[in-house]
């Protein structure tokens, strides 16, 4: 399981220089100024692979409950797990019953990311940033050839024909095959109507802005994934607009949060890609 054993290497080779950053950060940071203006507008951000939507929920529940006006969502993600996302899209959904929501693909919104977004009240993607892939995958090693040459033999005990479904240890037999599929296809149709729904597109023609296609921000605008393309000037000026704020303050970002969210975002990267499961991406 070597894929594992990079990642732990990777995690014990690091963690001393990263807590020694936080350490530094935290003894050298400036002080928090004084806020003379309440905030009126916040910015959240889904930055990389979607494992957890905790912290995110607590933005959104922040955002609800505060002075804030409107939410800009700041994305450069390439999706992640498909619970999560779902939750994330659901929140935003009701977010935007109260105050508008402006979703920005900064550089990829992807698969579970753009799940997240699609009930922003407009969405403004980069000129070069990368939109779609509205698809689902269950994927797995087969560390089955590697078992027996460390001479590892697996031992079951179970109950139920489908309770080995995915199992790394050898490779899956068709009516496993046939179950992660049926999986895979029913969260998919959940997928492709949500977006349908959100962003009133023909799900009869589903080919053309679904089946995992990849596009550019034009072409996404082509098929109605986007309504506009622009820079983040654009994307704030948008939000201003929905928000009717006169004087737009914007909430300042907590550095060490920034800071923290960076680091875990790279190591959450390493051990996500080493596992197996179900993922919007």
């Amino acid at each position: 399981m070597s894929y594992i054993k990079n990642v732990l290497e990777f995690i014990s080779k690091y963690f001393k220089s990263l807590l020694f950053l936080l350490i530094l950060y935290l003894v050298f940071a400036p002080a928090k100024s004084v806020e003379l203006k309440k905030p009126n507008l916040m910015k959240i951000s889904i930055s990389g692979p979607i494992i957890s939507d905790k912290d995110f929920l607590k933005k959104i529940d922040e955002a609800q409950k505060s002075n804030i006006k409107g939410v800009l969502l700041e994305i450069n993600s390439p999706g992640g797990s498909v619970a999560p996302s779902v939750e994330m899209s659901l929140a935003i959904k009701r977010l935007k019953k109260e105050k508008p929501v402006v979703a920005y693909a900064k550089g990829t919104m992807a698969s579970g990311s753009y799940y997240a977004s699609i009930w922003a009240d407009k969405i403004v993607a980069n000129p070069g940033s990368m939109i779609g892939s509205i698809g689902v995958i269950f994927e797995s090693a087969n560390i089955e050839e590697l078992s027996q040459k460390l001479g590892i033999k697996e031992q079951v005990v179970k109950a139920g024909k489908y309770k080995q479904v995915g199992t790394p240890t050898r490779a899956w037999k068709p009516y496993e095959k046939a179950e992660l599929q049926k999986v895979i296809q029913n969260t998919y149709k959940m997928f492709v109507k949500d977006v349908a729904d959100a962003r009133g597109l023909d799900i009869n023609k589903s080919d053309e802005f679904a089946n995992a296609h990849i596009f550019t921000a034009l072409g996404a605008k082509k098929v109605g994934l986007i309504d506009s393309i622009g820079s983040i000037y654009d994307a704030k000026e948008e939000l201003i607009k929905l928000s009717k704020v006169k004087d737009p303050v914007w909430k300042k970002e907590d550095k060490f949060e920034k800071l923290f969210d960076k680091l875990s975002s790279k190591i959450g990267f390493s051990i996500y890609s080493a596992f197996y499961g179900l993922k919007a991406w």
